[in-house]
């Protein structure tokens, strides 16, 4: 029987329409709001705003989604997002931008946490990360292919009819939800079952929540940290100091957005096998040799299979780690769990181009791609110290200490 159940077959179904939809925004917004007169540095700081909703509503919308269900909410965030996208191209005033960027990043957290708690809840933990990978490649073809849309449209309509194009997707989707998507119950199996009966009878608070899962939300932190700064700062710096000419790096997203899409449904299969963390720890490292790369390598092509490299660890990473939080936790818990995470990512996607930023102004572009290869480095050893945070690795334990001698001595106890 496939792994694949019909909830999860209109999940898919509805994530394409809304990576397309946030492709062409993210194609077209930073675009539009130079031609209307905005600065860069006002187009920065408004990017500020998004990054707001999405921290501030990513707990709460965690408790909307246990009164609600997260079929429902994913439908109301689905047509939320549709007016955003509709609304911005007349948004005319500093003030008004910046406010439907907020409500922007209020209904995109929505549509991230639902969609995953509705993910996590159809995935049997045997097939968990193959199918979040699954997930992540539908989003990421819409990610590839919104911003094709956008350059094509943007040469021939105006913005209006682009983010109209955009916010059609999005109401499809969440029309989609909310007549096809009805709230069902989580598959048996959908997690480990290691509670308590304590645990089992009681509400588990946000701090012990949290505390299970802290392996992924540094994962989740670490990758939208370092997926926001690099996608600012990594064309720059192969332009300042290895001197690649500014039309040739304009590959850069669509090649990681591939090395994701090759590797990353590869890369889940391993890892429901042989533990979720492990994985992480083992694609981070990989992930961590490639942006090491970038300070030695100065052939352009040599780059661009780096880049590659990079999204097939990095990116392939990132669902894996989802995948561990569905594990850890039990179903009732994924609303407020998928919360925790992604307030974590959106932390990482709002921080990381500040402080890479400041880092490659004042220090310059080698030290910039340190300071990744740094936290990177102690993401890895957070998952060798808390390795047990995995069930799977908790399992081997036992085997392991059976096998292993206790005394340390040359031919053991018996020599």
């Amino acid at each position: 029987m496939s792994p694949v159940t019909p909830q999860l077959r209109r999940l898919y179904a509805t994530t394409l329409p809304f990576g397309i939809a946030c492709g062409i925004s993210i194609g077209l917004t930073a675009v539009h709001l130079n031609r209307v007169g905005y600065s860069k540095d006002s187009i920065g700081f408004l990017a500020l705003f998004f990054g707001a909703g999405l921290v501030l509503f990513a707990l709460p919308v965690g408790a909307i989604i246990r009164r609600f269900s997260a079929e429902r909410v994913l439908a109301a965030s689905l047509v939320g997002y549709a007016g955003c996208l509709a609304a911005f191209p007349h948004a005319h005033t500093f003030a008004s931008v910046a406010g439907v960027r907020f409500i922007d990043g209020l209904f995109t957290i929505g549509i991230w946490v639902s969609s995953e708690t509705v993910l996590l809840a159809q995935a049997r933990k045997e097939h968990k990360a193959y199918l979040t990978t699954l997930y992540a490649i539908w989003l990421a073809s819409g990610y590839v292919a919104g911003p094709l849309m956008a350059t094509g449209m943007d040469r021939f309509v105006p913005a209006t009819v682009s983010f109209g194009v955009a916010a059609l997707f999005a109401l499809s989707a969440g029309l989609y939800v909310a007549l096809k998507m009805p709230p069902a119950p989580p598959v048996e199996g959908a997690s480990t079952d290691e509670e308590t009966p304590g645990e089992k009878n009681s509400e588990l608070s946000a701090a012990t929540i949290l505390w299970r899962i802290k392996t992924s939300c540094f994962a989740s932190f670490s990758y939208g940290y370092f997926q926001a700064a690099v996608v600012i700062f990594l064309p720059l710096y192969l332009i300042e100091s290895k001197g690649i000419p500014e039309n040739r790096t304009i590959v850069l997203p669509g090649l990681f957005c591939l090395g994701m899409m090759i590797f990353s449904n590869v890369a889940g299969r391993v890892a429901d096998r042989v533990g979720h963390l492990l994985a992480v720890r083992v694609l981070s490292f990989i992930g961590l040799l490639c942006v090491l790369g970038f300070v030695y390598a100065d052939n352009y092509w040599l780059m661009l299979a780096i880049v590659f490299g990079s999204g097939g660890s990095f990116a392939s990473m990132s669902p894996i780690a989802l995948a561990l939080t569905g594990v850890i936790v039990e179903p009732r818990d994924y609303g407020r769990a998928n919360s925790i995470y992604n307030m974590f990512y959106a932390a990482g996607i709002l921080s990381g181009p500040l402080v890479a930023s400041q880092i490659f102004q004042r220090f310059g572009g080698i030290a910039m791609l340190y300071h990744h290869v740094a936290m990177w480095a102690a993401f890895v050893l957070f998952t060798v110290i808390f390795m047990y945070d995995d069930p799977a690795a908790r399992r081997r334990a036992p085997k392991d200490a059976d096998d292993a001698d206790p005394t340390g001595l040359p031919g053991g106890a018996a020599g």
